[in-house]
């Protein structure tokens, strides 16, 4: 059997210390990130690029408040409705999703994600929203990352500040600004948990903010909000 020809040979070694340089850059934004509030997403760039096209004029509502400066409620609330084993896993809940897997394949289509509070952190700060196998593959290893060198109150805290709320609404204190008139800390358990069932579709809730549907989903959501342990 022949050896791989030499430029083959360069060709692999080339793309590996690609792929590594690729990967580092990620990296070192999650150790900044770890000591630095983040400013723009990634996320909120293509929502802001999408708002300009229709207004050029058009900006993101958001403030970055601290931990302590986001109510206990939302922070329950939040955990609750999205990822109830938060504080237990190390960046995915694989019974999650199965559960996910179990109930499209019923449905015939894609109806549940199953995706951790770090997996959505992990594609908003630095992805597309795009259901490709590689963007869900470099999802995967940012959540690595993110779990290994963050702590969860860290993972939550920037969570709560770059998850989007509506349109060009992004960030717990401009939520509670926008639909409440008060501050991230002055959110009661009731606003908060309507707020947390928005986030799955936010823009499309916002639109109707008292359906019978988020209604009857913030009463469960109050309901279990309580036992949601929170860093």
């Amino acid at each position: 059997m022949k050896p791989a020809p030499r430029w083959l040979l360069k060709t692999f070694a080339a793309a590996a210390l690609l792929l590594l340089l690729w990967q580092g850059w990620y990296v070192g934004w999650v150790v900044w990130w770890r000591y630095v509030d983040p400013g723009q997403t990634s996320f909120m760039v293509m929502r802001l690029d999408a708002l300009r096209e229709k207004n050029p004029k058009a900006k993101l509502q958001q403030r970055w408040v601290p931990y302590e400066r986001i109510s206990v409620q939302l922070k329950r609330a939040v955990v609750a409705a999205e990822d109830d084993k938060f504080i237990d896993h190390e960046g995915f809940d694989w019974e999650g999703i199965q559960k996910a897997l179990e109930k499209n394949q019923r449905k015939g289509k894609v109806v549940a994600g199953g995706s951790t509070i770090s997996q959505q952190l992990a594609k908003n700060l630095f992805l597309s929203s795009d259901k490709t196998p590689w963007r869900k593959a470099q999802e995967a290893i940012i959540t690595v990352w993110l779990e290994l060198l963050w702590d969860k109150r860290r993972i939550l805290e920037v969570y709560l500040n770059v998850v989007e709320w509506g349109d060009g609404v992004f960030g717990a204190e401009a939520a509670a600004n926008r639909y409440f008139g008060n501050s991230a800390s002055q959110l009661s358990a009731v606003q908060a948990a309507r707020l947390a069932v928005m986030l799955p579709a936010p823009r499309r809730f916002e639109r109707n903010p008292n359906s019978e549907y988020l209604n009857r989903r913030t009463q469960l959501i109050l309901a279990r909000m309580h036992y949601s342990a929170v860093p």
